[in-house]
């Protein structure tokens, strides 16, 4: 069997090419934030902030867009901004929160999502600084689905907050991304977190907390562009193993 983690192309690409060979794939996220009008926003904030920037956003589960509504927006970016102002960002022989991307060309790929957003009108809350690899945590507030950034992967510190006016608004929006792997609802109102929850496209769906890969003992799974199969423990065994039977037939 194939187990592969990693691009959606190149996932793409396996499974166009592994005549009947199973495989199992962990591929690309696009994933979002609910913010709903009766959230704890200093809560959610820290909980967001951690979601997107750790590891510099490289991660395929790190929260990668904001759908909040508006009446809330501009209370929630304080908060935001607070929180980025705190990370820290340099060298990780350090142990800072944000480092150089990977190598060039991704860090090149994330300044461009930067530059279309705000050339599209996008408003620069914090961020959009770089030296080298090294791109500081940027937030990027009023982004629309015109803009790249809504809709790429950038696999860097970037954060695009879009405003909605309905949850149903914020679920189509994000419905309509290629990938579906993971999701947060901020809310109080547990009725209405399991009813937006039903009807996310995403493998795992966070109540109240940031996406991420844990616990390892939980199923790990993605649909659409975000993997096929399941991943874990006990589904990574049962994946890899195959069945036989033998089967005895006595004459009474």
């Amino acid at each position: 069997m194939i187990s592969f983690t990693g691009g959606s192309a190149t996932g793409q690409h396996i499974a166009k090419t592994s005549s009947m060979i199973p495989y199992v794939m962990e591929l690309g996220g696009k994933d979002p934030a609910i913010v709903r009008e009766d959230a704890d926003l200093k809560f959610a904030a820290k909980q967001i902030v951690s979601g997107a920037y750790s590891y510099s956003g490289q991660r395929c589960t790190a929260i990668k867009r904001v759908f909040v509504k508006e009446e809330i927006a501009d209370s929630l970016l304080s908060f935001l901004k607070t929180e980025i102002e705190s990370l820290t960002v340099g060298s990780p022989v350090e142990n800072n929160t944000i480092v150089p991307l990977i190598d060039t060309p991704s860090a090149d790929f994330v300044q461009s999502l930067i530059d279309d957003a705000l050339v599209k009108g996008a408003i620069l809350i914090i961020g959009n600084k770089r030296e080298n690899n090294l791109i500081y945590p940027t937030l990027l507030d009023y982004v629309s689905p015109d803009m790249k950034i809504a809709w790429e992967e950038p696999f860097g510190p970037v954060l695009p907050i879009i405003r909605v006016k309905t949850d149903e608004e914020a679920i189509q929006l994000a419905n309509q991304s290629e990938f579906g792997l993971q999701a947060s609802i901020f809310t109080k109102d547990i009725d209405k977190a399991f009813f937006i929850a039903s009807e996310l496209e995403a493998g795992s769906i966070q109540i109240n907390g940031r996406t991420e890969r844990g616990p390892d003992h939980f199923p790990f799974v993605g649909i659409k562009a975000s993997g096929i199969g399941t991943q874990g423990i006990r589904k990574s065994i049962e994946s890899m193993t195959r069945e036989k039977m033998t089967i005895i037939n006595l004459k009474k």
